[in-house]
């Protein structure tokens, strides 16, 4: 066996041997393709929304009828289309666009339907919007004509997001929850502030839209601002709304910092690498790092402690975010290549290292055996492995970098997606910046941005940065 190659013995627990290893040569893109093909089929082994008599889509949830909330699912079809992106496999790509387009809340088209708006999140949406976006980065198969398209997914659920700033309490920012009568609306976090931020630096990116851009800055200033973001880049979870935002949780999960890490490097692309985008990718990149791969393998760091596990169902799938965002960095950011190529590959090994040789995975990456954990929705960790492996195959041949409106990217937008347009006015007229379909954002949003940014301006601070 060749010193490359990846092989655990055996893995045991106390009630006995799990079974042999995966094997996985990580010095191989073919075999690290048929290792993420295995694990993809343990993934979708989890998925019954295509069995007669359930909802497609969704995967069993919300609790207790399953382990899994509505936003997971977004997240796995998103998995599901960087797996197709890396590896040319479509086995999933028809089951990924029907329950991307299932979920998609027509014709309003913003990812908030009638099953599941009353326990809605920012962030829940929000997953769901990430998903549409990156179907339209990576080219993804464009829906029939008759159907929302990806970008225009993505726009919808932008727009609504934009509406819902919220300038009466901390000065700005997003209500974790949109309802206000559910628990947590209180709650302005880094989770919901980030994708809200995230979408729009890669909407900037693919329609150069200045607007979206605005958007992106304001949200970065305002999670900054309040503190979410700290001198040494560290980024925590949020405050609550009656203590202005300032009992700051320090929790750290790497989510937050994904998804925040991402979007700033799309801010750095679309800004032709900007000095201070520069500065906050870098500085963001490396915290990172240091934060979540201790000895090079990722770790869950607020939960995933040594001596017990306290992560629930959410936090089991972080880790295959991490990975396929920082992958997606590379691309765009190409000056963090090598920084993020040698993490991806000693963490892609522990993940390895933590599944038995039919595809099933553990949680723990670090201590070189399945770790049985399946009490908390085993699908979190399939897709986590499958976001290390896919990733990984960046560092052995070229891939399609993001696409933008002017670099091939062919899905149309629909500036009005979102609602009604009636409750969102129609936008300014189109610009040549405008091409594709991709459209402005409404008048009310365009004055409510520019009104906290030049509030926003006189009254938060960005910590340095």
């Amino acid at each position: 066996m060749r010193p490359q190659l990846v092989s655990l013995l055996l893995a045991f627990a106390a009630s006995g041997a799990y079974g042999a290893a995966l094997e996985v040569d990580l010095t191989s893109s073919s075999s690290i393709k048929s290792a993420a093909q295995l694990v993809s089929h343990n993934l979708m082994t989890y998925y019954v929304g295509n069995q007669s008599g359930n909802t497609p889509g969704i995967l069993p949830g919300p609790p207790p009828a399953g382990p899994y909330y509505w936003w997971e699912a977004g997240a796995m079809w998103g998995t599901l289309v960087d797996y197709w992106h890396y590896t040319g496999d479509t086995t999933y790509n028809q089951l990924a666009t029907d329950s991307l387009l299932f979920q998609a809340n027509q014709p309003q088209d913003n990812y908030m339907p009638p099953n599941w708006t009353a326990s809605l999140g920012n962030d829940d949406q929000g997953f769901w919007g990430m998903s549409a976006m990156l179907a339209a980065e990576v080219n993804f198969p464009n829906p029939p004509a008759d159907q929302p398209q990806w970008l225009a997914l993505a726009q919808g659920v932008f727009n609504t997001q934009a509406t819902r700033w919220d300038l009466t309490s901390c000065n700005g920012g997003l209500h974790w929850q949109i309802p206000s009568t559910n628990g947590g609306y209180d709650y302005k976090n880094t989770i919901a502030n980030g994708i809200f931020f995230n979408l729009g630096a890669r909407l900037a990116r693919y329609t150069g839209n200045s607007t979206y851009a605005r958007w992106a800055e304001q949200s970065w200033n305002w999670t900054s601002g309040v503190g979410y973001i700290d001198d040494r880049w560290n980024v925590y979870d949020g405050g609550h709304q009656e203590h202005n935002c300032t009992d700051t949780n320090p929790a750290q999960w790497s989510a937050n910092a994904a998804v925040i890490l991402q979007g700033s490097a799309f801010m750095y692309s679309y800004t032709n690498g900007s000095d201070i985008w520069k500065t906050r990718l870098d500085g963001l990149l490396n915290r990172t790092i240091e934060v979540f791969f201790p000895d090079g393998i990722m770790v869950e760091v607020s939960c995933e402690l040594k001596d017990r596990m306290q992560c629930n169902t959410d936090q089991h799938s972080f880790k295959g975010y991490m990975h396929r965002w920082l992958a997606t960095i590379t691309q765009v950011a190409p000056h963090t290549h090598d920084t993020i190529a040698t993490v991806l590959k000693t963490s892609t090994k522990g993940a390895v290292s933590s599944c038995t040789d039919d595809g099933t995975c553990g949680f723990r990456w670090n201590t070189g055996s399945y770790d049985g954990d399946t009490a908390n929705g085993p699908a979190g960790q399939e897709m986590s492995v499958l976001g290390a492996l896919s990733s990984l195959l960046i560092t052995f041949e070229p891939v399609q970098p993001p696409l933008t409106n002017f670099t091939g990217g062919t899905s149309q937008g629909n500036p009005n997606a979102g609602g009604d347009p009636n409750v969102i006015p129609a936008p300014a007229p189109l610009t040549s910046a405008d091409r594709g379909g991709a459209g402005v954002l409404t008048a009310l949003v365009l004055v409510a941005t520019l009104v906290a940014l030049a509030w926003m301006s006189g009254t938060w601070s960005e910590h340095g940065h």
